[in-house]
């Protein structure tokens, strides 16, 4: 006996006349009647039709499991995002948005009724009623609109930067060794200047001695990474770097009525520094890891974390990179928070990410040239068995349908559904600028970090002592190195210290101590962190 010949099976509960409807529709109807509480993404598609009897959702407990939006250019992807993040708020679940495009901050204004917007939720069965959502703006190093969002080097740490620099293997590991050299040193790196400044006394006559005690360090390759800091420098990125640091404990918020706060990373500034964005939102995450408790599976997250534009992390990223990514991934969960890539195929996240995501919404695919139709293929291998074409049907897709998969509430992939979804209850497009700076001002968060704050640091310290140096006719006896920065709470970076630039930089004990046991210190030092950033005192 064929499907289509199958006597009809028992209805789902909650589902009306379903018993007239195929075999393979009822089972995907079951696989999606939860009994907890839920996000409701839209309506079954069904050979041409939309079934508003059979609701596809997504389980709340769930969605820390992580997932994935993906889908090509215009196909509704940020759309997706915002009607995810508004359920979520309303739910109770803090939000992270990453607007790349600049068309996301709609979420904190109530949506326009129009005859689109009707339509879609007559099909769908959505009560449709506008709403805005608790927000909070920011904006990397204050470029744009949005309160000024700033890490120190030293917290950023060394795998992320050179990312951001793009230094080799090489390189990279010779700048984690000028980051544990600073630390040792007690020379606080806060921001680019600070580094410049440690590289600068490395690759000098005096500092020269010291590259062969920090494991071989080559002055051709502090060169290099001189060189790349100059010309970071000279682009521009000097205000992302910086204090005051910000807090990734306030993207935890909760409104004061209870939804969850929105917190949106306005990124139309920066967008023709993709490296530097997308990084940068690798190190809000890398530093959520190490700062929030162990909870295990509890029955909503603690947040959701949307990381738009995710190919732009993985484009020539490091095996040290990659490895991180996907070892954050993996634990973060635990944490109760939840991680969404965004992209276009699924081919843009590294299969061992990709693994770990339980929640997929594919928007439709192109196949226009043979790497298209290449990519189509490879998507549809990453879904469990369907009754659909799947190649057939991704590249039917109209805006606001997507093929969905996610996690039932046992854990265990639901069928494949063919989605209509539901309509932002949002604006959907960008609140004007001014409303915007108006709202960014308004923040209790906005006098805590507008200003950039410059405090003695590396710089101050070399500057100083080696004008000390050069008025002193006799050198001062090497002593004792000074605590690390690494041990030290975040208030105590300006406190003076009048020894001598040899006294506080030159050490040859020390680095005879380091050569030793090289092997567990360095690894100790730039391991405290999955990425290498530094643990913060709240």
């Amino acid at each position: 006996m064929t499907d289509s010949e199958a006597p009809p099976a028992k209805a789902p509960e909650g589902v009306s006349g379903a018993p007239a409807l195929p075999q393979p529709v009822l089972e995907i109807a079951s696989g999606y009647a939860f009994t907890g509480p839920a996000l409701d993404l839209g309506a079954l598609l069904w050979d041409g039709r939309c079934l508003p009897d059979v609701q596809i959702r997504i389980p709340l407990p769930m969605l820390n499991r992580h997932g994935l939006v993906a889908g090509a250019t215009g196909t509704g992807k940020t759309k997706t995002l915002q009607l995810i993040a508004e359920q979520l708020s309303a739910q109770g679940v803090p939000v992270f948005l990453a607007d790349v495009k600049g068309d996301v901050s709609g979420i904190s204004a109530p949506g326009q009724e129009n005859d689109k917007v009707r339509a879609r939720a007559g099909e769908v069965r959505q009560e449709w009623t506008p709403a805005g959502f608790p927000c909070e703006f920011y904006a990397l190093g204050g470029m744009g609109h949005g309160i000024p969002v700033r890490a120190t080097i030293t917290s950023f740490g060394p795998v992320l930067l050179s990312k951001v620099l793009q230094l080799n293997q090489t390189q990279e590991q010779s700048l984690g060794l000028i980051f544990h050299y600073a630390d040792q040193k007690g020379l606080e790196l806060v921001d680019l200047k600070d580094l410049r400044a440690v590289v600068t006394f490395l690759t000098s006559d005096e500092g020269k001695s010291e590259l062969k005690g920090i494991g071989g360090l080559s002055t051709a390759t502090a060169g290099v990474i001189l060189r790349s800091l100059t010309a970071f420098e000279a682009q521009g990125m000097s205000p992302f770097f910086g204090e005051p640091e910000f807090d990734t404990s306030e993207l935890s918020r909760v409104a004061g009525d209870g939804r969850g706060t929105v917190s949106v990373l306005e990124l139309p500034a920066v967008q023709d520094k993709p490296q530097l964005f997308s990084t940068f939102l690798m190190w809000l995450l890398a530093d959520l890891f190490h700062d929030l408790p162990e909870v295990g599976d509890v029955d909503r997250p603690k947040l959701v974390f949307f990381f738009d534009e995710a190919h732009l992390l993985f484009n020539d990223a490091s095996k040290a990179f990659l490895d991180a990514i996907t070892q954050t991934v993996r634990l973060i969960r635990s944490k109760g928070v939840g991680v969404f890539f965004v992209t276009q195929t699924p081919k843009d996240v590294p299969g061992d990410v990709l693994a770990q995501l339980g929640n997929r919404v594919q928007h439709a695919l192109r196949a226009f040239t043979p790497d298209d139709q290449k990519a189509l293929r490879s998507t549809v291998k990453t879904f469990p068995n369907s009754p659909y074409d799947l190649e057939e049907v991704l590249t039917a897709l109209g805006t606001g349908e997507a093929v969905v998969t996610v996690l039932s509430e046992k854990g265990a992939p639901t069928p494949v559904a063919a989605t209509r979804l539901r309509a932002p209850e949002s604006l959907m497009g960008p609140v004007d600028p001014a409303a915007l700076d108006r709202a960014v001002q308004a923040s209790p968060l906005y006098g805590r970090y507008a200003e950039a704050v410059d405090r003695e640091s590396a710089y101050e310290k070399l500057t100083a002592r080696e004008a000390q140096a050069a008025s002193s006719p006799a050198p001062a006896a090497p002593s004792a190195p000074a605590e690390p920065a690494s041990s030290r709470g975040r208030g105590r970076k300006g406190d003076d210290q009048d020894s001598s630039v040899v006294e506080q930089v030159v050490g040859s004990g020390v680095f005879k101590s380091l050569a030793r046991s090289l092997g567990t210190q360095i690894g100790r030092e730039i391991t405290r962190s999955i990425f290498g950033t530094a643990r913060r005192r709240r």
